[in-house]
């Protein structure tokens, strides 16, 4: 489900907790709302209140670091394909093939990338090497060098290809949601029960019943944000494939 989808079904929750609260105010006997009741009721919902704010922080520095690294792995596989590209420029013409396939591969994985993680999760298909990235490998393994300055920058690409398919691989290997749902349920939960202590002491009118249409979209707009964060691959957030797209310019 998308982190629009989410963050209404979160939003419907807990305001919909909050209206429900207005209506159970009515039904209540009127020493159950006393001053007692709502000192005890403000005391728990602060103790609520305060777990609350501490697994929304987690949630969000959890979503936030999880969308870092995937940014600099991106950038990681887009520096090595540059070196990668530059090590064959500097082997010598013969490698002119080599580079054309790097070009049509780089453009495949950002193809697979940016379409199997929109899933969010990592398939069998994700982890088999495409045909341009067997072709390139092979003819890799195939060259011939004739000087030490060849072998040795033979050795190099040899290297770079193994670092450009760790960083693509360890995309896919840490697919998945980063953040766990049941934190998720148990703070739209939380959040639902403090909004409808709100409603259980004050009589509702539109002024009321604004400020807390105000808060409840507050709170859904901040998990929306977690839930973008989440999912680096799609939606208003999605990291940029233009550099990685456009990192080798044509031959």
């Amino acid at each position: 489900m998308s982190a629009l989808g989410l963050s209404a079904i979160a939003f419907v929750c807990i305001f919909g907790t909050t209206l429900l609260a207005t209506y159970f105010r009515a039904a209540l006997p009127t020493h159950h709302l006393n001053a007692d009741s709502k000192d005890a009721i403000r005391l728990s919902m602060g103790v609520v209140g305060t777990m609350a704010a501490l697994v929304l922080g987690l949630l969000i520095a959890s979503a936030k670091s999880s969308y870092d690294t995937k940014t600099n792995q991106i950038r990681q596989l887009t520096v090595n394909i540059i070196v990668l590209d530059q090590l064959l420029a500097q082997y010598g013409p013969e490698t002119r093939t080599l580079r054309e396939l790097l070009r049509r591969g780089t453009a495949s994985i950002a193809d697979k990338i940016w379409s199997e993680r929109d899933v969010a999760k990592a398939t069998t298909t994700a982890f088999t090497m495409s045909a341009e990235g067997e072709a390139f490998l092979r003819q890799a393994e195939e060259l011939a060098p004739k000087t030490e300055a060849q072998r040795s920058i033979r050795a190099r690409v040899i290297t770079s290809i193994t670092d450009v398919a760790q960083t693509r691989l360890s995309l896919y290997a840490q697919a998945g949601n980063a953040i766990p749902w049941p934190f998720l349920v148990l703070l739209v939960f939380w959040l639902a029960m403090i909004f409808a202590s709100f409603s259980l002491f004050v009589s509702p009118n539109p002024v009321v019943i604004g400020s807390l249409f105000i808060c409840a979209l507050s709170a859904s707009g901040a998990l929306f944000l977690i839930f973008e964060l989440d999912h680096p691959f799609t939606g208003l957030m999605t990291i940029s494939d233009a550099p990685l797209r456009h990192a080798l310019a044509p031959l």
